[in-house]
């Protein structure tokens, strides 16, 4: 399974994956792929610093990358304390009540939120670049577009390449007017921020738009097959998220939250604002619909309601509280109904990519490879 871009970034299959978890990352990166890991959960250097230590050590000189995530606008001299003040109190209050509503405990005396979402602002993710330029990693991926232009120049001065998310092709021209590497055509049915675009559609019109620049295709792919799909489309790799969640490495440190998602079907996660701000896709849950009722306050933009929910989020985890119990997931998670290890996942989508191939060649009249 190799493109011109796998080849330039020195791996075996042009599979990437996005994970917050750095043993998932890196056991993707040992099995052919290209692990990315998420840097939005660190708050602290030190943190980042210790997993990246962690991910040298078992990544056996293999590359890998990094996602941040940095708005678009910038804010200048806002601190953390002035964005909590801008909260709404009658918001809080909703928070307390749906809480209350459903007997969530409250944290430990002097026990912090361990949910936090202050990755989102700009400064936290300098200081995250701050750190993961001192390690070898060869692709720095921003989720929320474009980073700023010397965001892009340092990373390149670094020898990193650089990957921004696009759910139009309007967006992907700009990433790559703004000297960004690699597109990542990311479709509706992905989990996370998405756009309004599927797939099948989005992935050729970001092709055409950003040639010759490597597109990898994402959002609802989960098998082989998919992957023959998204390269017979035009891109040069695919770029794989929900998938790993439910794989033995994975570390939700919640079984009920691990059989909520291997429950669920393609009909069960919704594009809510209710995590983040911005449209983002996740399980459906009694929290989501609290959210998007009409009668409720209604959601605040980012990144007031992902410190809005912080507390919420981590009383929600930690108590296991099912009704409300949710997570960022695209609609492939109705295809991800059984624990398996990283390696196990890779070698069955390259066995699908294979079949698909071969079945090809064949309506094609030609014998397989």
């Amino acid at each position: 399974m190799k493109t011109e871009l796998s080849r330039k970034l020195g791996i075996e299959h042009a599979i990437f994956g996005f994970t917050p978890f750095p043993a998932v990352a890196a056991a993707l990166t040992r099995a052919g792929g290209f692990g990315v890991l998420g840097a939005v959960r660190y708050t602290a250097p030190d943190d980042l610093a210790r997993d990246l230590d962690w991910m040298q050590e078992h990544t056996d000189g293999l590359p890998y990358g990094l996602d941040v995530v940095m708005p678009a606008k910038k804010v200048e001299g806002v601190s953390e304390a002035d964005v909590e003040a801008m909260i709404p109190e009658g918001h809080r209050e909703f928070v307390r009540a749906t809480l209350a509503k459903h007997g969530v405990p409250e944290l430990a005396a002097g026990e912090a939120s361990g949910w936090r979402i202050t990755g989102w602002m700009e400064q936290v993710a300098r200081g995250q670049l701050d750190v993961a330029f001192d390690y070898p990693i060869k692709l720095l991926a921003n989720a929320l577009g474009s980073p700023p232009a010397d965001v892009v120049a340092r990373a390149h001065d670094h020898g990193v390449l650089v990957a921004a998310l696009a759910g139009s092709a309007r967006h992907a021209r700009h990433h790559a007017e703004a000297g960004i590497d690699i597109v990542v055509a990311q479709g509706y049915e992905a989990g996370g921020h998405t756009g309004e675009i599927a797939s099948m559609v989005l992935t050729p019109e970001v092709v055409e738009a950003v040639s010759p620049l490597p597109v990898l295709a994402a959002g609802g792919i989960g098998s082989g097959e998919q992957i023959a799909a998204g390269l017979a489309l035009g891109a040069q790799g695919v770029w794989l998220g929900s998938l790993w969640l439910t794989t033995t490495e994975a570390e939700l440190h919640s079984r009920a939250l691990t059989e909520k998602l291997l429950a669920a079907g393609s009909g069960d996660t919704v594009r809510s604002r209710a995590l983040t701000g911005k449209p983002a896709r996740q399980l459906r849950t009694e929290w989501t619909d609290a959210w998007d009722d009409p009668a409720g306050p209604g959601t605040l933009p980012m990144p007031l309601q992902g410190l809005l929910v912080a507390e919420a989020v981590s009383r929600i985890q930690k108590y296991e509280v099912a009704p409300l119990l949710g997570t960022p997931v695209g609609q492939i998670v109705g295809r991800m109904n059984s624990e398996r290890s990283v390696q196990q996942v890779v070698d069955e989508l390259t066995r699908g990519f294979e079949k698909a191939v071969d079945r090809i060649n064949r309506i094609a009249g030609r014998s397989a490879s």
